[in-house]
């Protein structure tokens, strides 16, 4: 899966091209977080958290050794209907489903990528592929931080799926704080062992160009709260396999 540096240059990518309000973001500091909220309780990015939450449980996701996981169900439970009423919590909501979504282009295009090379999915072809997403994911020169405020906590706390705890909270800012410390571009970007970088850095643009697409939609739109399929008829793209 994309890993936090991935998901925070889209972030970055996002709001360099467009007005955090034309997105429907009111808060940029939650939304940032809220990138990275799915993974805080799966024990891999965030040590020692308070407990830990099944990916398939966090992401909506099927069963599968390339998981799917179902943001347009996030978007309608928790984006549409059961929206938060502060504008931190709104937003925290909305950076979650961004995660969903990315995490759901990538898979998905992945999945596409491995059925036409007729690819056998095991052990190995799963750490060839998340070597590459690391190694493109030290591909970005990262300057956005996440700071801690009362009202992120919060937010946090009132997280509908499940409560992230205060603690942990702070132990998840810190993780990604550490990653976007150490975002200095790495040598030796040509030793991709399964995708490629052509295959990487398309993947990364598609993406970045249906999530705004997407969320400029949703800015644009908000006050009708519509729901994931009406959202779809909005979007330009909606013909992409990937959406």
């Amino acid at each position: 899966m994309p890993s936090w540096n991935i998901h925070t240059a889209h972030v970055e990518r996002l709001l360099a091209e467009n007005e955090a309000a034309a997105l429907g973001i009111a808060d940029v500091n939650a939304f940032l977080f809220g990138n990275y909220v799915p993974d805080v309780y799966l024990g891999f990015m965030v040590p020692d958290t308070t407990y830990r939450i099944d990916y398939c449980l966090t992401h909506l996701a099927d069963v599968h050794a390339i998981p799917i996981p179902d943001a347009d169900r996030f978007w309608d439970h928790n984006v549409r209907r059961r929206s938060p009423d502060s504008n931190v919590g709104k937003s925290l909501v909305l950076g979650a489903w961004a995660h969903l979504f990315t995490d759901q282009f990538y898979n998905a295009r992945f999945r596409v990528f491995v059925g036409e090379r007729g690819l056998a999915i095991n052990d190995d072809l799963r750490i060839r592929k998340q070597s590459d997403f690391d190694l493109f994911g030290r591909s970005f020169d990262l300057s956005s931080y996440v700071r801690v405020t009362p009202e992120l906590v919060e937010a946090g706390r009132r997280f509908r799926p499940y409560s992230i705890l205060p603690d942990d909270v702070q132990k998840a800012v810190d993780v990604a704080s550490a990653i976007v410390g150490g975002s200095a571009p790495a040598r030796g970007l040509d030793d991709y062992q399964l995708l490629g970088s052509e295959w990487m850095t398309e993947t990364f643009e598609e993406c970045t160009s249906e999530l705004a697409t997407w969320l400029r939609a949703w800015g644009e739109h908000a006050a009708d709260r519509p729901s994931a399929e009406q959202m779809r008829a909005f979007v330009i793209k909606r013909d992409s396999p990937f959406l």
